[in-house]
């Protein structure tokens, strides 16, 4: 009776003592911890909707690397969803780059910018090699949009949810919690993973990842005061042997190490620890697999989502339901900024640097449109990074500070290009800035192979605005060309030519230029392999001209809209050739004879590339080509060679199905059709169509081809860090033949 009793006053007594409890203890602090891990970190969004749906409030948090990103996000009050939706839409494969957008460089920068799969940058000490592969511009300038809304927040403890995240200090490998400052600067500190990403100072300490030392941050938490901590981690410490199969493996085993071995540590602090299982189908750097690693989260989080329901409902029915609202993403609107700092300038004036960033004080602004002005600058090429942040006045106005690192003057560059058709060269180039006055580059490349190439030049801006430019520069190169006769190899000659240029344009914004100019050239034959039909010896020509070049392209390799354009229209004049004629090896005849006429003659020429995404995957590609020499009487010595599927030499009409310069012709129109389909993460397949009417204007008779031409090529390609990998097979009617074309890196 007394058993049975007790048990009926249990409950009203244990309900009593909460009651009592709530009146005089304070509800529990909750914490969360989130682990670092490149894209696999992605499966934190998992546990966050999980958390949200739960109706379970967070007190503190704590993140490296991957998780600082998810779990700043969510400590300044952005909703799992939200989080999920940005981490589905953002493009990593620009955001884990060294690339702005094409859209952002000047005009005169355009064609230079991303050739090179390797920049240094030549100081006072000598080449200074970077601390990193990626200096992340334009991860900076996303993490900078994003955490927007923390622009006047410098005390993490003053977040919708206090925040601290953790790097590494590589002077001495100690473990650096950031708890104050910028935000995107700490953030962007904890995910340097070391030889990947550029290392970050803060304070005069240079950091890099704090996975290095502390990958899952559970003792953080806990010092921030939480009772209760719950640790998501996508990594379960050292990888066993079996799975160190590769360097790249191992390197990173070797990096991580200090973390490896007390990663059990820190999952003992959890109370409640959920590890996702990514490990053995995701790595670090698949972000082309994001939306898979975040539903893994996601499933995960149901499956926790029961004792994270349980948890909040029983504080909740000891403590009372929290005030879930309090946790509001701060405002981000415009703000009003009416002073500007820039720090750091030493080799370009701020007048210069606000001038190219487009930038005007007294006017309203959001961290997008920031971004979008620091972009603009980027593109004279002049800095390597721009920080930029708000600092509140007392007038209830802003300053915007932007804290600058130029680029050296100098810089030397290296790339390594194959093809099937110039073979393998090591492309070298060194540029130079301010050389002879301020807003100007000189720059000298070196193609250095069996077909050598070599070009100078000299780019002088002028104006108010610097639109105005002058350029001067010299090109020379020996190619190796096939002899075709009705599409079938007939011997081969070298060709060496020289070109001298000066130009004055105009350009307006960053997509359009208007210029006129005056070219010199100098062409000479030498049969290699003779065939029934060469010509040995040189032609000198001028041309007067005026030009017109359009550029909205997006990216320099593999570009998924915009457009791309250049007009010109010449007069040729002043021929000088100096030509015999062979005929099977052996002199014949004069030139009058074959027809070759030293006439002046006008010419026309229109090129465009445009891209169209038809969805997120896939791409239309379209090509434009024409070429028109007017009363002209001559042979070869200025007709348009149509082939191949990259321009590469004088006068060239590329064309899916004919290797380059298998058919020479006075004038040309070709059209090319394609879509490009993303298969998996960077690695793509073209299907192009190609059709070319020629020989329609200043006809010549007996040309060896139908006057209408047509091919196709399917090409596989492969975008890698130092340049796209290309496989084509190709085909065209007129000539019956299969072709194969590869190319490796972005041509001289």
């Amino acid at each position: 009776m007394n058993r049975i009793l007790l048990l009926a006053v249990l409950p009203l007594l244990l309900c009593f003592s909460l009651q009592a409890q709530q009146s005089s203890q304070t509800r529990p602090k909750i914490g969360l911890a989130l682990s670092g891990g490149g894209a696999k970190g992605l499966a934190h969004i998992g546990v966050l909707k999980a958390i949200d749906s739960a109706g379970l409030k967070i007190d503190c948090l704590t993140g490296t690397s991957m998780g600082s990103i998810v779990g700043g996000l969510y400590a300044l009050g952005y909703s799992s969803d939200s989080i999920e939706k940005m981490a589905r839409t953002l493009e990593w494969d620009v955001l884990l780059t060294n690339r702005t957008s094409l859209r952002s460089m000047i005009m005169e920068e355009k064609e230079e910018y991303g050739k090179y799969a390797l920049e240094l940058q030549l100081t006072g000490n000598g080449f200074k090699l970077p601390t990193g592969v990626l200096e992340g511009t334009e991860m900076w300038l996303k993490l900078a949009e994003m955490f927007a809304p923390a622009y006047n927040i410098t005390d993490f403890d003053k977040m919708p949810i206090p925040f601290r995240c953790v790097g590494t200090e590589v002077g001495t490998g100690h473990p650096v919690v950031l708890k104050e400052g910028s935000l995107v600067n700490s953030i962007r500190a904890s995910m340097a993973i070391p030889s990947v990403f550029t290392a970050v100072e803060i304070d005069g300490r240079v950091l890099v990842d704090g996975g290095i030392v502390r990958n899952l941050p559970v003792s953080d938490v806990k010092d921030m005061g939480a009772d209760y901590i719950i640790g998501s981690s996508v990594s379960s410490g050292l990888l066993p042997q079996e799975k160190l199969t590769d360097a790249a493996s191992i390197l990173m085993q070797v990096i991580f190490l200090p973390d490896g071995l007390q990663h059990q540590e820190q999952v003992k602090l959890c109370s409640l620890y959920i590890e996702h299982p990514v490990e053995d189908d995701f790595s670090a750097a698949s972000f082309g697999r994001g939306n898979e690693i975040i539903d893994v989260g996601i499933e995960q989080g149901r499956l926790w989502y029961p004792r994270l329901k349980h948890l909040a409902d029983s504080l909740d029915a000891i403590y009372g339901k929290p005030d879930l609202n309090a946790r509001r993403l701060p405002n981000a609107d415009s703000v009003l900024v009416s002073e500007v700092e820039v720090r750091g300038l030493k080799r370009t004036s701020e007048a210069y640097f606000l001038k190219m960033m487009g930038f005007d004080p007294q006017r309203y602004y959001n961290m997008a449109r920031l971004s979008s002005r620091v972009r603009n600058v980027f593109g004279t090429r002049y800095y390597n990074r721009i920080l930029y942040s708000l600092e509140s006045l007392p007038d209830g106005t802003n300053k915007v500070i932007f804290d600058v690192e130029e680029n050296a003057l100098t810089q030397a560059k290296l790339a390594l290009h194959y093809n099937s058709f110039s073979s393998i060269s090591l492309n070298a180039n060194l540029t130079t800035r301010n050389l002879f006055m301020p807003a100007s580059r000189s720059l000298v490349t070196l193609a250095l192979s069996e077909n050598f190439r070599a070009r100078g030049e000299h780019l002088q801006q002028f104006g108010k605005s610097n639109r105005l430019a002058f350029i001067a520069g010299a090109q020379f190169e020996t190619f190796g060309f096939t002899n075709y006769q009705r599409f079938v190899p007939s011997g081969s000659q070298r060709q060496t030519f020289f070109k001298g240029e000066t130009k004055l344009q105009y350009s307006t914004k960053r997509r359009l230029t208007l210029g006129t100019g005056w070219r010199y050239e100098w062409l000479h034959y030498r049969p290699s392999i003779a065939s029934r039909l060469d010509l040995r010896g040189e032609n000198r020509v001028q041309t007067l001209f005026g030009f017109l070049a359009f550029n909205t392209l997006d990216a320099p390799v593999l570009p998924r809209s915009g457009l791309k354009m250049g007009v010109e229209v010449g007069y040729l004049f002043q021929q000088r050739p100096a030509l015999t004629a062979l005929i099977n090896g052996e002199p014949f005849g004069n030139l009058d004879s074959l027809g070759i006429r030293a006439n002046d003659f006008p010419r026309f020429t229109f090129n465009a590339d445009w891209y169209k995404p038809l969805s997120r995957r896939t791409t239309l590609v379209w090509q434009a080509q024409t070429g028109l020499n007017f009363s002209y009487r001559q042979t070869l010595l200025n007709d348009f060679a149509l082939g191949g599927l990259l321009r590469q030499f004088r006068n060239q009409v590329t064309f899916a199905g004919l290797q380059e310069a298998t058919v020479y012709t006075p004038s040309v129109a070709a059209l090319s059709v394609g879509v490009r389909q993303e298969i998996l993460g960077n690695l793509f397949a073209t299907l192009r169509a190609d059709g070319a009417a020629h020989n329609f204007i200043s006809r010549r008779e007996g040309l060896q081809a139908p006057d209408f031409l047509s091919g196709a090529a399917l090409t596989a390609a492969y975008n890698s860090p130092i340049g796209p990998l290309e496989l084509s097979v190709m085909y065209s009617p007129e000539s019956g033949r299969v072709g194969t074309y590869i190319n490796f890196g972005l041509a001289f």
